[in-house]
C-alpha cells in the first residue's frame, strides 16, 4: 500500500489549518488551560472510544479479522522493540538520570491517539482504521503500564486497573465482539456513536494547537538534549518499524499504518504523566512541543522515503 503523496500532503495541510485554529484560539484566550484539559479528558474517555467502536464493518469477513489481528501483533512487536531501543539509546551513561526516563517515554510513545487516528483515517480509510484498532490496544496497554512504570518504577493494583478500565481498549473489544458475533445494534445507536466519534479529529487537533500556543519556542529550541531526543524519535522510530515489519512480512496495510504512526510526534500524555507521577513536567511538555514542531518537517520526509 503506497501513499498517494499529493493527497497525503493535502490532508496534512487541512490538519495544519485546524491546528492553527487551535493555536489562535489559545492566543486569543478563547480556550483556557482548564477548557483544554476538559476537552482532553472528553477525547480520551468519550470521543476517541466512540470512533474506535464504530471502526469495524457491520458484516463479518475474514480479511478484516486478519487485518485487526496483524495490527495487534505488530503493535506488540513495535512496543517491545521501542522499549528495548529506548534503554539502549537513552542510557544512564549519557543522560545520567536527567530527563532519561522522559526521553525513553518520548521514543516509545508518540501521538498515536490525538494525531494518529485522524491521519490514519483520512489517509487509509476504513481498512487502515481496522489495523489501527489492533495497534492501539497494544499501545494503550503499554502506555498505561510501562509508561507509568517509567516514572513510578513499580507496578500497583491501580496501574493494572487503569489498563483494564481504559475506555479505548474497552471500545475496541466491544466493537470486535459485535463484529465477530454478527450482532447489530439499532441504527439510531450506531448513528449516534458515529456522530460523537466524528468530533474526534477536529477536537484533538485543536487541543494540540492550543498546546503550541502556550509554548516558549525561543527557550525550547535552545535545549539541545530535547532537540536530539525529538529528532531521534521522529527518524529512528518509523525507520526501524518499517524495516522490521517488512522483514517479518506483515501485510502491507499494517506496515504502512504502523510506520506512519511512528512518524508522529511524542505523545501529549508525556507532560500529563510527568506531572501526575513525579517526573520533570516542564521539560516533558517542552519535549512534546519541540517534537511536534520538528514533525512538521520530518513526517512528510519519512513518508516520502518509506511509503511514497
Amino acid at each position: 500500500m503506497q501513499i498517494e503523496l499529493t493527497q497525503f500532503y493535502a490532508r496534512l495541510g487541512a490538519i495544519a489549518l485546524i491546528m492553527i485554529l487551535g493555536f489562535c484560539l489559545g492566543k486569543w484566550k478563547m480556550i483556557s488551560t482548564k477548557t483544554n484539559q476538559e476537552l482532553t479528558n472528553l477525547l480520551l474517555t468519550v470521543f476517541m472510544p466512540a470512533s474506535l467502536f464504530v471502526a469495524f464493518p457491520s458484516e463479518y469477513d475474514e480479511s478484516t479479522l486478519n487485518l485487526f489481528t496483524s495490527g495487534l501483533i505488530a503493535g506488540v512487536l513495535v512496543m517491545l522493540m521501542l522499549i528495548i531501543l529506548s534503554k539502549i539509546i537513552f542510557n544512564k551513561l549519557w543522560l545520567k538520570g536527567d530527563l532519561r526516563y522522559e526521553s525513553q517515554f518520548g521514543l516509545i510513545f508518540n501521538n498515536a491517539t490525538f494525531l494518529g487516528y485522524p491521519i490514519v483515517a483520512s489517509t487509509f480509510g476504513p481498512t487502515g482504521v481496522v489495523a489501527y484498532c489492533g495497534f492501539i490496544i497494544a499501545f494503550n496497554v503499554a502506555l498505561f503500564s510501562y509508561g507509568i512504570w517509567l516514572f513510578e518504577h513499580k507496578f500497583t493494583p491501580k496501574l493494572i486497573k487503569s489498563v483494564v478500565t481504559n475506555p479505548n481498549i474497552i471500545a475496541v473489544l466491544i466493537g470486535m465482539v459485535l463484529f465477530l458475533s454478527g450482532l447489530r445494534l439499532p441504527s439510531f445507536i450506531t448513528d449516534a456513536v458515529s456522530y460523537v466519534g466524528g468530533a474526534t479529529t477536529p477536537l484533538s487537533i485543536i487541543c494540540i494547537g492550543f498546546m503550541l500556543s502556550r509554548a516558549d519556542f525561543k527557550t525550547i529550541l535552545q535545549k539541545w538534549r530535547l532537540a536530539v531526543t525529538a529528532i531521534t524519535q521522529l527518524i529512528v522510530g518509523p525507520a526501524i518499524t518499517y524495516l522490521v515489519l517488512t522483514w517479518l512480512r506483515f501485510p502491507i496495510e499494517v506496515i504502512a499504518v504502523c510506520t506512519l504512526i511512528q512518524a508522529l510526534p511524542t505523545a501529549t500524555s508525556l507532560g500529563l504523566f510527568a506531572t501526575k507521577y513525579g517526573g520533570n513536567n516542564i521539560e516533558s511538555s517542552e519535549l512534546v512541543t519541540i517534537s511536534t514542531i520538528f514533525s512538521i518537517f520530518t513526517m512528510p520526509l519519512m513518508v516520502f522515503l518509506l511509503l511514497g
